[in-house]
């Protein structure tokens, strides 16, 4: 299965931007079709207590590298991707890679 991470860095404003990924972003990704899983995590810290790297992070899983393109680059897949602008504003990186725990 392929995986598409997407690790947030910390937002200036964590209430703004909660309230913006709840009430839009996520109503939009969920316009995508083609997504077999969706994870969503919001990071509380390191095992000895530091802040973590990241604020969050979405994981959407495809069947195939395929059906990720088609999912992506549709109307929707490329409305959400554009969101990402609006609101995370400490930065976004977006990896894929293919799971082995299957």
């Amino acid at each position: 299965m392929l995986k598409l991470t997407v690790l947030y860095g910390h937002p200036k404003d964590a209430e703004a931007f909660e309230k913006y990924y709840n009430e839009k972003h996520l109503p939009l990704a969920a316009t995508m079709e083609g997504i077999a899983k969706l994870e969503l995590t919001k990071f509380v810290g390191t095992p000895n207590g530091q802040k973590a790297e990241y604020y969050r992070m979405a994981e959407l899983y495809f069947s195939s590298p395929e059906q990720m393109q088609e999912t992506m680059s549709s109307p929707e897949g490329q409305a959400t991707t554009d969101d990402l602008s609006n609101f995370a504003t400490g930065g976004v990186n977006v990896i894929v890679g293919i799971t082995e725990n299957e």
